[in-house]
């Protein structure tokens, strides 16, 4: 009786714990396509998946960091989501390529068209960003989630160095070191170029190496070939001598 009782209050346990840490596995996130690296640009996914078992995502709405502002933030179109980009005035005017830019994104928003993220799946909603800053390690992105019921689930809170992950996590993007030039990549579109050029670059001697390794086969093919015609020839005279 005592077993079963035990086994009982473990399994409650158990499901409660998992309770209170499911939001943690199944918040809001996002991670650069590649790296991104300080002073340069990067193309950054914010993955959304649907921890709802009645209700679909329709909407994300991220706020970009004030702190670091962004001069650049251009987002690819996504089927079946409608996109807002909102601009505003920095605190003080951000230094791109040499120029003093006045008005930054702060908030890009996705609307659903359709059924928008059904339970079960998720979705990335991909941005090329730039030039990201040099003095900071992470960027956080404060994004909200709203569902077909009209729950909102607010993805705001930043972690504080040492501390536990909190309820509510707001995406973090880490930054990797600069480069050997000092910078990531060089413009938005070397960024958005970065994942497909590597694949495309990758074919081609791959492609060339067994193109050459054929011919040399064929002619290691032919000489062997030619070496046994000739070997059986002069066999049959030794015989016909003898």
């Amino acid at each position: 009786m005592k077993v079963s009782r035990l086994a009982a209050a473990g399994t409650l346990a158990g499901s409660a714990v998992l309770a209170l840490s499911a939001p943690a596995f199944a918040h809001v996130t996002v991670q650069p396509e590649g790296t991104a690296a300080k002073g340069g640009y990067a193309v950054i996914d914010f993955k959304v998946p649907n921890e709802r078992d009645n209700a679909s995502t329709t909407r994300l709405e991220v706020t970009f960091p004030t702190d670091h502002p962004l001069a650049s933030a251009l987002p690819e179109p996504v089927p079946g989501w409608k996109i807002e980009v909102t601009k505003s005035k920095p605190a003080k005017p951000v230094e791109m390529h040499g120029e003093k830019i006045n008005e930054v994104v702060s908030k890009i928003t996705w609307t659903a068209d359709g059924k928008g993220v059904e339970p079960g799946y998720f979705e990335k909603f991909p941005v090329s960003v730039g030039a990201l800053p040099e003095d900071a390690d992470h960027l956080a992105f404060k994004a909200l989630q709203t569902y077909s019921d009209n729950e909102v689930v607010r993805w705001i809170e930043v972690r504080q160095d040492g501390g536990q992950e909190p309820a509510n996590p707001a995406p973090v993007l880490t930054l990797s070191a600069a480069t050997a030039d000092g910078h990531g990549a060089a413009t938005a579109e070397d960024a958005a170029q970065k994942t497909t050029g590597s694949a495309a670059d990758s074919s081609g001697p791959s492609g060339d190496g067994t193109d050459t390794t054929a011919r040399v086969l064929g002619v290691v093919g032919i000489v062997v070939g030619a070496l046994g015609v000739a070997y059986g020839v002069l066999a049959g005279r030794r015989r016909t001598e003898a």
